[in-house]
């Protein structure tokens, strides 16, 4: 790990408000405290290379596919979560002057694009592993977001 990706995992904690991460790779080892800490918890991660920065905490999630869980709420329970797969920025628009992936309404098929996640100046496509109708949107375009956060409700049925 360089020092410029030191400098924007800097960056990132503190945009994110992430109270502390650690990154171990290759016998190094770097943790990085966020003094002013939304987050109770720390996030771990562990890098497989210098470049890759998605999470490898509970259950390794794709880049490009969100893994899904069901909703914790009684009004929503029938609805499926779809949460984030790393820590980032949530973009729901390709660009500042196009149209939003999905909306309220949106049906959506498995492979297609909901979001962009930034991390590390690397946008990843977050793609659909489900079909169904979105429900909610549960995330401000331009916000940070944690590991496994949730993103989009989705109907089902």
């Amino acid at each position: 790990m360089n020092l410029e990706e030191i400098k924007d995992l800097i960056k990132l904690v503190s945009k994110s408000g992430i109270g502390k991460i650690e990154i171990e790779n290759e016998g190094f080892k770097i943790a990085i405290e966020n003094g002013t800490s939304f987050s109770e918890q720390p996030v771990y991660v562990q890098a497989a290379a210098p470049v890759a920065m998605a999470p490898q905490a509970a259950a390794p999630a794709p880049v490009a596919a969100a893994p899904v869980a069901a909703a914790e709420s009684s009004d929503e329970s029938r609805y499926i979560t779809v949460k984030s797969p790393m820590i980032g920025t949530f973009y729901r628009t390709p660009g500042p002057d196009k149209d939003a992936f999905v909306n309220v309404g949106s049906t959506i098929q498995p492979g297609d694009k909901l979001c962009i996640i930034e991390a590390m100046k690397t946008f990843n496509e977050i793609e659909s592993e489900i079909s169904g109708k979105i429900v909610k949107v549960l995330v401000d375009n331009a916000s940070p977001v944690d590991y496994d956060q949730p993103l989009f409700l989705v109907d089902p049925a």
